[in-house]
């Protein structure tokens, strides 16, 4: 069976896009993969954390995936910093990756804009080489991303297969896997932006554990345009775009069929208000199932069993790697 693996950053409340384009796809991807869920809380700290509030959101974000219907039965979860082995791979990587690939990463040109060297750690230039030592640790054979991530994974792919060529045949090379409906929810105030957990205001982020008066409020405010139709156009109509996109996920129909829904719709009011309808029956119910595997002890028992097996699958790998690699003793 093949595997498939992904990590969440525990650093920020999740959103209703990380639930369509990772979290929903997940559940159906589980019963068809061997699957690995982590939380990558050694990647959260590249900017500075509240400890308590990181040992409260690893268990928190798990929370979300066993409340969407992914089971240990078919998944085994960990939290990153449970399984050491991830570093000590990443410190291997490093040392056969050269700067100009780090420094051609996108996401890293975005978090530095504006800021001086001394306001940047080097953990967020070498982010990408921990995230290639977390997928071929466990010799994942696909990685559910978001468009803005597949650059990473490419990377991953290359420093796969520099090794195997280095050391001879030693990782899968893994291959990115991107949702064609949803794979990028924007932000519902500016468009032009993905909705981000991390977001300077939360007015266009519809967080998972938002109450309902909170989800309407914010897709009523969200941006659209004085066209007064309903039509998908991600360049002219961004933020249309985005609401439908967000409804045809949601519902698991294509942007036609949504767009038949709303045919003819000139009132926005009317449009936001069907939004937001459907948001509310989708995470109200996902928020109640979420308190219950927090505090039926659920998670920590996923937890516990994950750990153990993602201990087992990572060290064989590592053992391997040190072999090959001329670490240790002949």
């Amino acid at each position: 069976m093949k595997r498939f693996l992904s990590l969440v950053q525990p650093s920020g409340s999740l959103t209703i896009g990380n639930f369509i384009a990772s979290i929903r796809q997940f559940v159906t991807l589980q019963k068809d993969y061997d699957t690995f869920i982590g939380v990558a809380d050694m990647h959260s700290i590249t900017i500075p954390q509240d400890p308590a509030f990181l040992h409260r959101r690893n268990r928190e974000v798990l929370a979300w995936f066993v409340a969407a219907g992914l089971t240990d039965k078919h998944c085994t979860f960990f939290i990153q910093s449970d399984v050491r082995l991830h570093a000590e791979l990443a410190w291997i990587f490093e040392c056969i990756t050269n700067m100009g690939e780090l420094s051609r990463m996108t996401q890293f040109k975005v978090k530095t804009e504006g800021k001086t060297d001394k306001k940047i750690a080097c953990g967020l230039f070498t982010y990408p080489v921990l995230m290639a030592a977390d997928i071929l640790i466990y010799d994942a054979d696909i990685v559910p991303v978001g468009s803005d991530q597949k650059q990473h994974v490419e990377l991953a792919r290359n420093i796969a297969e520099c090794f195997n060529s280095k050391f001879g045949n030693t990782f899968v090379v893994p291959e990115p896997v991107i949702p064609k409906v949803g794979a990028r929810v924007r932000d519902l105030q500016d468009p032009s932006k993905k909705m981000s957990k991390s977001a300077t205001s939360p007015k266009g982020v519809i967080f998972l554990e938002d109450d309902e008066k909170t989800i309407r409020k914010k897709i009523a405010s969200a941006a659209t345009d004085a066209d007064a139709f309903v039509d998908y156009d991600e360049e002219k109509k961004p933020g249309v775009s985005n609401l439908l996109s967000i409804y045809a996920s949601l519902n698991g129909i294509s942007i036609d069929e949504a767009l038949a829904k709303f045919r003819g719709e000139t009132k926005y009011s009317v449009f936001k208000g069907c939004i937001a309808n459907c948001v509310v029956e989708h995470l109200l119910p996902l928020q109640e199932k979420y308190r219950k595997a927090l505090n039926d002890g659920i998670v920590d028992e996923y937890l516990d069993k994950g750990a153990k097996r993602a201990r087992e699958v990572a060290g064989k790998k590592l053992d391997e790697v040190f072999s090959k690699v001329g670490f240790g003793r002949a």
